[in-house]
């Protein structure tokens, strides 16, 4: 078992690494999951990138990929078990400034604690306190075509 980034190997498929995942996170790891799965627009794919499960725009509807390596899909939204908390990166708050807004409001309204926030990373160094039905609603804020605008707007600068 393990809690951290997978870095020793290359998994396959998201079951693999909820598979490695700790009895006491697995759990809360699978709500996350099922709470993204279900509140994303449709057109995005769950796989496995940067070692984590994540969930990415295809290069069927987005060719060019990324451009940190255009041979990956566009990642949106990527979740992890580390070894001192839960992330959730959603790459939207790094891109969008109205979306970030929105987010920390809404978390005020919603939350007693205040926010263990990066650039697109919310930690979690307490699986229970996660406000799950706030991430559903931040997934559902984005459709593929609003990612992959302000992707491109942000590559502009």
């Amino acid at each position: 078992m393990f809690d951290t980034v997978f870095k020793y190997g290359k998994l396959m498929n998201p079951d693999e690494y909820y598979s490695l995942v700790s009895p006491e996170r697995s759990g809360i790891m699978l709500e996350l999951r099922k709470i993204i799965t279900e509140n994303l627009p449709p057109g995005f794919e769950e796989t496995v990138s940067y070692g984590m499960p994540g969930w990415v725009v295809p290069k069927s509807l987005y060719p060019p990929g990324y451009h940190c390596n255009p041979s990956l899909a566009l990642p949106f939204i990527n979740i992890a078990s580390q070894k001192q908390h839960i992330a959730i990166y959603h790459m939207g708050l790094y891109g969008s400034d109205e979306l970030m807004e929105w987010f920390l409001t809404e978390w005020q309204k919603q939350v007693k604690t205040k926010p263990d926030i990066g650039k697109s990373c919310i930690r979690f160094k307490k699986p229970e306190q996660i406000p799950l039905e706030l991430i559903g609603h931040l997934c559902s804020k984005m459709s593929p075509v609003d990612w992959v605008a302000c992707y491109e707007k942000g590559l502009k600068r």
